[in-house]
């Protein structure tokens, strides 16, 4: 196995090979998370193109197996709130240190390989020399408690590296309100609400 860097990428050939990988490592997550956590092929052309962005490929002979997206400028990004690590972070905003990765993923095949921290090893190397603050995001499904879970296997392959603070940010939570016909036919029909909020509330 060997890695590339890639700033920007512009080889055709390579944008397919890496868009294959992409939605091969992705369909699970894309059934499993609420939130639009894959991109589309625009999206990801998008991405890619970017030259503030660093694409870390791993190859296994001539097959992409492994890749992650790191964004260098957060004010380019539309995930990341600027104003947030402008006030929070104050020092690492100043001086572009503030990265995020956009996306890591492994092919399937090759996720108990051993690739994912061959990957981290050659990116987070770079993120630690250049002392940043490298922000990632988990769904649920891969992060289902505070601790643990992704979040502690990006500690321990940041910890490879050099020293790091693992520092949680924050948690979004999604709800929705189902007005399925069933419940909404109980309740026109006089089936009482077991507790109802007064207007005071609302």
């Amino acid at each position: 196995m060997f890695v590339t860097r890639h700033s920007p990428v512009t080889d055709a050939v390579l944008k397919d090979q890496l868009w294959t990988l992409y939605t091969r490592a992705y369909a699970r997550t894309a059934e499993e998370a609420v939130t639009h956590e894959m991109l589309d092929r625009f999206e990801f052309n998008e991405q890619l193109a970017d030259s503030t962005n660093r694409a870390w490929v791993v190859w296994e002979d001539n097959m992409p197996v492994a890749m992650t997206m790191i964004a260098t400028d957060v004010r380019r990004t539309r995930w990341l709130s600027e104003h947030y690590f402008k006030k929070n972070y104050p020092q690492q905003f100043a001086t572009n240190s503030v990265h995020y990765v956009v996306w890591a993923v492994v092919d399937p095949s090759y996720v108990t390989k051993g690739v994912s921290m061959f990957l981290a090893r050659q990116a987070m190397a770079v993120e630690a020399r250049e002392g940043s603050l490298l922000v990632f995001d988990m769904p649920e499904a891969n992060q289902p408690h505070e601790t643990g879970a992704a979040a502690e296997l990006m500690h321990r392959m940041a910890k490879q590296v050099g020293g790091a603070r693992l520092v949680p940010l924050t948690v979004q939570r999604y709800y929705a309100l189902d007005f399925a016909p069933l419940l909404v036919e109980d309740k026109i029909t006089g089936e009482q609400d077991p507790s109802p909020l007064s207007d005071s509330v609302l």
